[in-house]
């Protein structure tokens, strides 16, 4: 028994609004669309990401997210320009955690989801 890969599954009220968020800001390929469920490849499908539409999903989704989504970078100045030039919600400025070895910054995706860039240092 092996586990082949994860998918993190996140719930929103309007599917639509944070297609462009996952598609074209992050650049995540479309792997899998099932209609109210659409399956994003993140390092050429070494995990995913599915965005689902709460109306036809098997949860709902909830104002105060409890999920914080990260996604490890070889440069995390040039993905911090990259989502302020993209105008993305929630933007911190780059920052070095030194207690546990991360350069990161968060935002938000258009659904309110936190999502962390980060670097192990």
């Amino acid at each position: 028994m092996q586990v082949q890969y994860p998918i993190t599954f996140l719930y929103y009220r309007d599917l639509e609004s944070v297609i462009p968020f996952y598609r074209d800001v992050l650049g995540l390929d479309l792997e899998i669309d099932q209609g109210w469920s659409k399956i994003f490849a993140v390092h050429s499908g070494k995990s995913y990401v599915g965005l689902v539409d709460e109306s036809a999903g098997s949860m709902s989704s909830v104002d105060e997210k409890g999920v914080l989504l990260t996604f490890v970078v070889d440069d995390v100045d040039v993905w911090h320009e990259h989502m302020a030039a993209s105008g993305v919600e929630g933007l911190t400025e780059p920052k070095m955690q030194e207690e546990i070895g991360v350069y990161c910054f968060f935002c938000e995706d258009p659904g309110g989801y936190r999502i962390e860039i980060q670097k192990f240092v």
